[in-house]
């Protein structure tokens, strides 16, 4: 059917980022179907999944209709409610993340206790903080506008909070969740208007903090070792990256072909999640890759232009949440493909809306219909409607 014309010839302008919704689309429609290429000979290899080809196909199905269902409801709560519920929801991710820690509850994989058994499914708090930092930042920056270049007024609370969180991250530990929120959470403050020569500060506190980090851990020192030269020991330290740069180098121009992979045949552990890039490059190539590429950058430039627009409007909260946003998911999907290029350290960092992982995809599709919600407040006002 033929779009209605407006008295002046022209279409009438959209109600929301058409562009914005049909790139999450894409990136989640492609990361179903590499998902399932991915995880089929594991699937079919375990006791856990019955031997089940389709195991991590329909589970993973499920969590994106689960996504798509949460993401519309979200869209239905103003951007003003978002703002009120900021500091509960931070609350409530700290009693998650806390919650965690305590024997019996949180959930052990790999020496890493980062998940809460719910029965039915698992829930990674970590990916709900994520969230619950953005807005928390966005209207912390809002209210303390005012005195936010006052290190002891603006900055230093917030500093604390943050020190809580990292605290609770590392004793999971979870080390890729804490530099994607306490990034993004300092990139929000610069955003808002932040001390310049604070931001400077921070930024070099936090490379001291990594590196302590780093030096005050075998095993993260074991990976430094095996990124700055996997092939030194391709069976330990290096055995991850050496098999993604492997997929890498077969998959080409235009790949192997769809399901063709080898790596992923139990060579390239983690294949359905943190290294689902590595598949999708031997698969598809560099032209699949720079695809990915392409829709994730186009989600960030969009998030900052609806950020944009929602500050020349004077919506503040609505502007640093959609920036907050961009980010939050750019900053993590530049690490997770940085990773399987052998370009950083080896992270448990999924890729967002395409990895295999239900909490992280909700979440995912959550703070995407916060920004669409903002960008369609912005239009509405631009009408002169009340949004």
């Amino acid at each position: 059917m033929a779009r209605v014309r407006t008295r002046t010839g022209k279409l009438p302008a959209a109600e929301y980022d058409r562009s914005l919704v049909w790139g999450a689309l894409l990136l989640a429609a492609l990361g179903l179907v590499m998902v399932y290429s991915a995880s089929i000979a594991t699937a079919e290899a375990s006791r856990y999944t019955g031997q089940n080809a389709a195991y991590y196909l329909t589970r993973h199905g499920v969590f994106l209709a689960a996504s798509l269902l949460g993401g519309a409801l979200v869209f239905l709560v103003p951007a003003r409610g978002w703002q009120k519920a900021a500091p509960w929801l931070f609350l409530c991710g700290l009693v998650l993340l806390a919650l965690v820690l305590v024997p019996g509850l949180g959930r052990e994989v790999n020496g890493a206790r980062r998940w809460l058994d719910l029965r039915v499914a698992t829930l990674q708090p970590s990916e709900l903080m994520k969230l619950a930092v953005v807005l928390y930042a966005a209207d912390y920056t809002v209210r303390k506008h005012a005195v936010l270049k006052n290190f002891k007024k603006g900055l230093l609370p917030m500093l604390a909070v943050m020190l809580l969180v990292s605290w609770l991250l590392l004793r999971e530990p979870d080390f890729g969740a804490f530099v994607v929120i306490a990034v993004t959470t300092f990139g929000m403050l610069f955003l808002g208007g932040m001390n310049g020569l604070h931001f400077v500060a921070l930024l070099a506190m936090l490379g001291v903090g990594f590196a302590g980090l780093v030096l005050s851990s075998p095993y993260r020192m074991q990976r430094i070792f095996g990124f700055m030269d996997p092939w030194a020991d391709p069976y330990g330290g290096g055995y991850q990256l050496s098999h993604a740069l492997i997929a890498f180098g077969r998959g080409e121009w235009f790949g192997v072909g769809l399901g063709a992979s080898v790596e992923k045949l139990f060579y390239l552990p983690e294949a359905h999640t943190d290294f689902l890039l590595a598949v999708i490059a031997e698969e598809l190539g560099l032209v699949g890759v720079a695809v990915v590429i392409g829709l994730f950058l186009w989600l960030v430039l969009r998030a900052f232009a609806i950020g944009r627009q929602a500050a020349l409007r004077e919506r503040h909260f609505s502007a640093l949440a959609a920036q907050g946003i961009g980010v939050w998911l750019g900053l993590q999907a530049l690490i997770n493909m940085g990773v399987n290029m052998g370009l950083l350290p080896t992270k448990g960092l999924t890729l967002p809306l395409m990895s295999f992982g239900g909490t992280g995809l909700v979440v995912n599709f959550a703070a995407l219909a916060i920004l669409l919600r903002i960008d369609w407040e912005t239009r509405q006002l631009a009408r002169g409607k009340v949004a």
